[in-house]
């Protein structure tokens, strides 16, 4: 199944304005990280959470007064379910019964106050320490898959086409980043896997690119690299749009209907795969060209070196 038959796109062309709207997303991400920080989930930060289902409507300002402004108070799935999350960050030691003394407390607030009947659909308890090795963990696991790409990409591509994936894989955690800040979600376990996930697809549509780009130059081997690379990234279209839009499908039915447990992880995956997709055509192959400046591609004589960042001209009749 093919969506492009001939497609002939200079999406090389294009390669400034779209490393502009990138920086502008991601910039604009920073400065909110920055000033508001991104709110880490119970999993790294540690904590209690408490999730209550009352019999009635109940408003969040009313319990955000009952609670203080150190607990976090949102709506959890559907407001027609009346399910109301509490997430308490203070907890006791890590020993015995004071790991539930947090909820315990909690539950006893709200049998104290006049918010009518509840139950109890869940609690969730993490220690600080527990917590701080789970981030540390985290953070270990995403570095080591970022060498591990750098590292192969390097042994079988030129070096030039090894930094565009890794800053296009960067580009892509970034963005994603940006976007969970944007919507405030919490940083968890789910959203760690979501973005090793997401570099491991990223990476695997540049590298298609990148093959194709390698197989062009014994056909191509007068033709400069901005024209090598923007025939493969034609080449690959429909396969990369099919690719994306048939993995999208899946995510936005786990977003939809996954619940409230991978909703971070669904919303990670979503963006990512836009992102990706974006970047594999826009970002990792122009970044590639930059990269490798006026030198040629192995296999390209050196003569073609000279016009490997300038498009061909015709001769004039």
């Amino acid at each position: 199944m093919r969506f492009f038959t001939t497609p002939n796109y200079d999406f090389v062309r294009w390669r400034w304005h779209a490393i502009a709207l990138s920086l502008a997303v991601i910039l604009a991400g920073a400065f909110m990280i920055g000033t508001r920080g991104l709110q880490k989930g119970v999993d790294f930060e540690g904590g209690t959470i408490v999730i209550v289902h009352f019999a009635q409507p109940t408003e969040l300002g009313r319990l955000r007064d009952l609670f203080g402004g150190d607990a976090v108070i949102q709506q959890y799935g559907e407001r027609s379910k009346n399910e109301i999350l509490i997430r308490v960050k203070r907890t006791g030691s890590e020993t015995g019964a004071n790991l539930s003394a947090e909820a315990d407390k909690v539950i006893s607030t709200l049998r104290g106050s006049n918010l009518g009947n509840f139950d109890i659909v869940g609690t969730e308890i993490v220690g600080p320490v527990v917590g701080e090795q789970l981030r540390k963990q985290g953070l270990l696991a995403t570095v080591a898959a970022m060498a591990g790409i750098v590292i192969y990409i390097g042994l079988r591509f030129q070096f030039s086409f090894a930094i565009g994936a890794i800053v296009a894989t960067l580009h892509d955690i970034l963005i994603c980043l940006a976007f969970l800040a944007f919507f405030k979600y919490d940083m968890t376990l789910n959203v760690v896997a979501g973005l090793l996930t997401i570099t491991g697809y990223s990476v695997n549509d540049t590298i298609v690119i990148f093959d194709r780009v390698r197989e062009n130059v014994r056909g191509m081997r007068r033709d400069n690299l901005s024209t090598i690379v923007n025939t493969a990234v034609n080449q690959t279209l429909s396969r990369t749009i099919i690719t994306a839009g048939t993995t999208l499908f899946s995510v936005i039915a786990l977003y939809l209907f996954g619940g409230e447990v991978l909703e971070g992880f669904a919303f990670t995956m979503l963006v990512g795969i836009i992102s990706g997709t974006y970047s594999t055509i826009f970002i990792a192959a122009s970044l590639a060209i930059l990269f490798q400046g006026r030198r040629p591609l192995k296999g390209q004589p050196a003569a073609s070196a000279s016009a490997a960042a300038k498009p061909n001209r015709r001769r004039a009749s």
